[in-house]
Parts: structure tokens; sequence; C-alpha cells
């Protein structure tokens, strides 16, 4: 053995992992396909993903989709070609049909894939609910809510349906500005600019993420509006980066460490074969990160 290591070191010999997964009938290769890791949510989830994995003995394949349905299903081909074990996914398409394929061990990440594959999520309904009672009980009378295209029908719209019900509930009209392109800051730029000129009385503003709250806020103190004096706002997501950037701002925090933890037991029980007791849906606790926005 002493030998065989010491001819192996001379030689700056590795083992042929391909030939040892074609052997094991196992890669330990895990796939990940995400709009976009410039995203600080999907770049704090990949990481803690990536760690989960290493620790496990799996290497990560990363694939940024920018939620275009051909680049995700040319991904998608990619890593069943390179026998992943397993595949994460947090993209907006549905209905793409190698991921209901047999044995093909798929978690998604707030995002319906199908009604076979779980997903894992923050509760949204909550942090939505949360979000606009506080900008009610700070004494807001004009609320707006900022969002993604209602049609994607992700578990995040449950942040919209919980403002709505808020809304409802204390007499107040639900008006929500969805962005069409949401990675996207010229759209983001319009429809914000679009909030101003079509609502000049508003005073409260729920964002579906930071990346839309710093946005607004960016443009509220350009036209010379105090925040929190005038308007209050409050984010989604209390990402590390967020919290560096902007200290300031109040937000709806997402146990990430945990979403990806979770993400990842669900997928290794399911490459190894156990598919009992798997929830369709887990939804993990949110909290308030009270800055000084709102």
């Amino acid at each position: 053995r002493e030998n065989v290591h010491r001819a192996m070191n001379e030689l700056n010999y590795f083992p042929n992992d391909v030939a040892r997964s074609l052997f094991n009938k196992r890669s330990n290769l895990i796939g990940i396909i995400l709009p976009t890791t410039s995203n600080p949510f999907f770049g704090e989830l990949t990481f803690h993903i990536e760690n989960i994995c290493a620790s496990l003995g799996y290497k990560v394949l990363l694939c940024n989709s920018l939620n275009r349905i051909d680049k995700e299903e040319k991904y998608l081909e990619m890593l069943m070609r390179n026998q992943v074990d397993g595949i994460i996914v947090g993209t907006h398409n549905r209905g793409i049909i190698n991921y209901h394929k047999q044995n093909l061990a798929v978690v998604a990440i707030d995002r319906h894939l199908s009604e076979t594959i779980p997903v894992v999520s923050s509760d949204n309904y909550e942090g939505g609910k949360m979000a606009a009672e506080l900008l009610i009980s700070k004494g807001c009378r004009s609320i707006i809510h900022i969002n993604g295209q209602k049609e994607l029908e992700t578990p995040a719209m449950l942040r919209r349906k919980a403002y709505e019900d808020v809304m409802v509930k204390h007499g107040r009209a639900p008006i929500t500005f969805e962005i069409p392109e949401v990675f996207d800051r010229q759209s983001q730029h319009q429809v914000i600019s679009a909030i101003f000129n079509e609502c000049p009385d508003v005073d409260g503003v729920f964002a579906s993420n930071d990346l839309f709250a710093a946005s607004f806020i960016a443009e509220a103190k350009k036209r010379g509006l105090a925040v929190p004096g005038q308007v209050k706002v409050v984010g989604y997501d209390g990402t590390e980066t967020s919290q560096i950037l902007l200290p300031e701002l109040t937000t709806i925090q997402q146990p990430i460490a945990d979403i990806a933890k979770k993400a990842v037991e669900i997928l290794v029980k399911e490459i190894e074969g156990d598919f009992t007791e798997i929830p369709l849906e887990t939804r993990l606790p949110v909290k308030l990160l009270e800055g000084t926005t709102a």
C-alpha cells in the first residue's frame, strides 16, 4: 500500500472519479439550477448548499438559467449526461418533462415544478402578513406591494396573498405593481417610477425582496422623500448582503441556511431511495428584522 501511494505521488496520479462512479453507480455530484447567483438570496443559498454537500462528500455543479426555459432544459440535459445523483432547482419554469423521470432525485426551492416534487420554502404567507400588518401599525394609509408577475404561481406569491388579505381585513384596497423582469434593473426602475407617478400619496411599501426595497428607497430619496418620515418600506429576504449594504432596512428574514439544509436533507433521502415520509411542502419560519425604514 505504501509503495502504491509513493508511486502515485511520484507520478502525480489521481484516481478517476468517472470510472469509480461507473463502478459504484454513484457520481457524488449534485446539480443546482438557479435563476442567477448574482441575486443575494440565491448567492447565499448556493453558499450554504455547497458547504452542506461538501460535508457529505458531494460535489456541486452550478447552473444559472436566468429563468429561461431553453437554458434550463439544456442544463438539465447536461446534468443528466453527467449522471448527477440529484438536482436542486430554484427556477420558475414548470412542465419540463425530464424532471418527472423515474428515479431522478429532485427538490425545488420556493418553486412549484410539479405535484410530485417536494418544495422547501420560507413561510411566505406569514412573512407577507407580518410586513403588511407592520406598515398598518405604523399608521400608513396608502400601502403598495411590489412583486413579480402573478402568473409565476410560486410559493412566494403567498406574500402577495397575505398582503391582500391584510389590506381587505382593514378596509383598504390592495394595490400591487408587478415587475415583469425581476432580475433586470431597468425593469425595476420603470415600475418603481410608475408607482410614484400613479400613486403620489404612497406612504408605505412592502417589497417582495430586498433588492426591490433598495431600489424603491433610492428612487424615493432622489425625489426628495424622507424614509421613513414620508414613506415607510419593508423588504423580504434579510440576506447578509442586504444587512451589510442597507443595515437600516426593515425586512422579513428568510432562514436561508435552514432552507439549504432541509433541501439537501430531503434530496439525500431521495438519492438513497427513501421516499417515505417526505413532505411535498416544507415551510420554515421567518422573522422580522426591524430597522429604521419602517
